[in-house]
């Protein structure tokens, strides 16, 4: 590793691979660049780790407003967008758990609706500049590109769902916008916060984008092939299912609809990767 990775400075609200610099009774300090040493507490310290060793931490601030250091990993960085509980609601604001010992904050002119107490909102990490600490907003929009989006019919992407709809689900498309995944081409079960890959289906004229959650057209048989076939390996070689499976047992089973598997299976056959038999669908 060159010195400049070695001088790499510490981040607030992300995973860091730093230096042991000290060990002591109570964890060990780790060099923190400009942050200044870091204590690592003991209950988070892996064995037999030495002096000049790196770890990887995540940097937070504790209750008492400390930076400190851990090996758990919470559900979210800064600058990631997530689904979280929220577990207490006072006079400054709304309390998530985020699985680290001090609770993340949403104050309350970060809320786009009063949050209450058991409820899943999705929300953006975020390292507040003014105060220096970490925080959360449910008000997403601020944090998404305002320009039309760039993207091709077909495109692969990331989506994190969103709110349901008269229409069906929004989902923030590569962290930087809105795109909407219609209830009629829908064939999964789906809860906001959740994250999975789709596809551009078409990029409207006022740059809204709407969204398919399988490749569409002559390229969905060969996304869906490669499963299918992975689906009969791994139950020896041979599957139940067959042309004349309720389509909701193959949407259940491998989360495609009827259409989609039956061509799948007519392109398998045609190859000669497949055939039918009486208890179903074998490998060749």
């Amino acid at each position: 590793m060159t010195d400049s990775q070695n001088t790499t400075p510490a981040t607030l609200g992300k995973f860091n691979l730093l230096n042991i610099v000290a060990m002591l009774d109570k964890g060990a300090y780790l060099d923190g660049g400009d942050l200044g040493e870091i204590l690592l507490p003991k209950r988070d310290l892996p064995e037999a780790c030495q002096v000049g060793e790196k770890i990887k931490v995540f940097l937070y601030l504790d209750s008492a407003e400390r930076l400190i250091a851990t090996t758990t990993t919470p559900l979210a960085q800064v600058g990631e967008f997530v689904s979280l509980k929220v577990v207490q609601v006072n006079k400054i604001g709304a309390f998530l758990d985020w699985g680290l010992p001090k609770d993340l904050l949403v104050p309350f002119t970060q809320q786009h609706s009063e949050m209450e107490v058991g409820k899943y909102y999705l929300v953006r990490v975020f390292l507040d500049q003014l105060t220096n600490r970490i925080a959360a907003s449910s008000k997403i929009d601020k944090f998404l590109d305002i320009w039309p989006a760039e993207y091709q019919q077909g495109d692969k992407v990331n989506l994190i769902i969103g709110g349901k709809t008269d229409l069906g689900y929004k989902a923030i498309v590569n962290d930087l916008h809105w795109g909407l995944l219609y209830d009629n081409e829908i064939f999964q079960h789906l809860r906001v916060g959740k994250k999975i890959p789709g596809y551009i289906k078409q990029v409207r004229e006022d740059g809204r984008l709407d969204l398919l959650l399988t490749r569409g057209s002559k390229n969905k048989v060969n996304d869906f092939s490669e499963k299918l076939l992975a689906h009969i390996a791994d139950r020896g070689g041979i599957t139940p299912l067959n042309d004349k499976s309720a389509p909701e047992l193959i949407q259940r089973t491998l989360g495609v609809s009827k259409k989609t598997f039956k061509a799948t299976v007519g392109n398998l056959l045609k190859n000669g990767k497949i055939a039918i038999v009486k208890e179903g669908i074998k490998l060749v």
